[in-house]
């Protein structure tokens, strides 16, 4: 696995994984649920990002909390770590032993797949009922949907050029646990996503940059322009070189609402680098990300 990739589970906040495993933290303590414990014999520490009990030894980072927790493999947990911090992982880089067999992406054996963009009942229920997404986005993003052999649902993310042109599709699995979450076509560029709302920006207008499809589809369904960035290790030269032209040619207003862990704070820096005047939003305390405060307030 990626070091870099790796690294961004392992900077997850110790306290919020511990939390997402129903552990009830309460002044960075808690139960310890490895032996029979009545006085919160658990400790986080936040500044090493690590936990530990001092009765019977458990201790490590986030990827130990969770293989321990869960009874996963190392494997299966950053798998569960990713797919509930909407996370992606190796899935996206070719294998050094692969790169020699890569070839370009063709854009036209998969065109044909958005031209009548069609939704599973699974898609429509993680589109509509999960992220409550304005109908508008899910048509002007033009997602469908496929089923692969041994049942899975995955919903189908087509990446397309400023000018219209497929660039690269990016595969999402719909069902929870076991399978990769995110897998992606050979030579397919996915770097940044919805390039095409670039032609519809004014001069000075407001473009706001998200991590990830899931919370540019929140924000374009909250009525704002946005495009997003898939990770926070796959901002590129080139993706930088769009985004200081845009602000060079159209003096475009750059807005963020960083994910609430490590690696959405260092693709804020990363982007504020580039953007001297980007301007950071906070999320309300609770919520990891965009999507997940959106969702909250469709409810």
């Amino acid at each position: 696995m990626d070091k870099f990739e790796l690294q961004k589970l392992r900077d997850l906040p110790i306290e919020g994984v511990a939390a997402r495993l129903a552990l009830q933290v309460r002044m960075h303590k808690c139960l310890c649920p490895f032996h029979d414990d009545h006085h919160a014999s658990m400790s986080f520490s936040v500044r090493r990002n690590t936990f530990r009990c001092f009765v019977c030894g458990a201790s490590g980072g986030t990827i130990d909390l969770v293989m321990k927790y869960l009874n996963k493999s190392f494997l299966d947990a950053t798998r569960w770590l990713a797919d509930e911090n909407n996370i992606i992982l190796m899935e996206y880089k070719p294998r050094t032993d692969d790169l020699s067999r890569q070839t370009s992406f063709d854009a036209s054996r998969y065109a044909r797949f958005f031209e009548r963009p069609w939704l599973s009942d699974e898609a429509r229920k993680f589109l509509y009922e999960e992220r409550r997404l304005d109908p508008r986005v899910v048509r002007w993003s033009r997602l469908t949907s496929w089923q692969d052999r041994q049942g899975v649902a995955w919903l189908q993310i087509p990446y397309y050029s400023q000018d219209g042109r497929l660039i690269g599709v990016q595969n999402r699995n719909l069902v929870k646990g076991g399978l990769p979450r995110f897998r992606f076509p050979q030579g397919a560029s996915c770097s940044i996503y919805n390039l095409p709302v670039l032609n519809r920006l004014r001069p000075g207008e407001a473009l706001f940059i998200t991590e990830g499809c899931s919370d540019c589809w929140a924000m374009l369904s909250a009525g704002k322009k946005a495009i997003a960035i898939p990770s926070a290790t796959l901002l590129t030269r080139k993706d930088k070189e769009i985004l200081e032209s845009l602000n060079l040619r159209l003096g475009t207003k750059f807005h963020m609402y960083p994910d609430q862990d490590g690696p959405g704070e260092r693709l804020f820096m990363q982007l504020n680098e580039v953007l001297p005047s980007l301007v950071r939003h906070q999320l309300p305390q609770g919520y990891k990300d965009f999507s997940e405060y959106y969702v909250a307030t469709k409810r």
